[in-house]
């Protein structure tokens, strides 16, 4: 019986805890400075709480904002709640960060993606390569996101 090392699951644990880490941070001492958090989720999550109007409008995945207004930042073991203001309507959220795609903070150019076991599937034929290219052929599960995606 082989055994290996499955770098891949203590690369997810390891970001998904540095995820948990800055959002504690940010609910004792708030924002510092131009820090601000794009999170882009799976709404499909089972563990994943939003609103019904949310949903509907977001059935796969939502990116949201944590810049300016948001209240309640409740950080916890496996997910963060948050109250966010959707056209002067607050509305709570639960993310899991097993539902966490994405986590950009570009005031610092710092990104995080997360691919889907889904995602690293069987063949490799990906007839997307995605924003890297070809000579990125093997996925990887955190990765850097490149900024440029995000800017207008």
């Amino acid at each position: 019986m082989s055994r290996s090392i499955d770098y891949g699951s203590l690369m997810h644990r390891a970001m998904r805890g540095l995820i948990q880490e800055v959002l504690h941070s940010v609910s004792e001492h708030g924002l510092p400075g131009a820090h601000h958090f794009f999170i882009t989720f799976d709404t499909t999550h089972p563990d994943a709480r939003l609103a019904d109007w949310l949903r509907d409008r977001y059935p796969d995945e939502m990116t949201v904002v944590m810049q300016h207004w948001f209240d309640g930042l409740d950080v916890g073991d496996d997910g963060f709640a948050v109250t966010l203001n959707f056209g002067d309507d607050p509305e709570p959220l639960y993310i899991p960060y097993d539902a966490i795609k994405t986590f950009v903070d570009p005031s610092v150019e710092f990104g995080l993606r997360f691919e889907t076991h889904e995602e690293e599937d069987d063949d490799g034929d990906d007839p997307d390569p995605g924003p890297d290219g070809p000579e990125d052929e093997a996925h990887h599960d955190a990765e850097i996101v490149r900024l440029d995606s995000f800017r207008k």
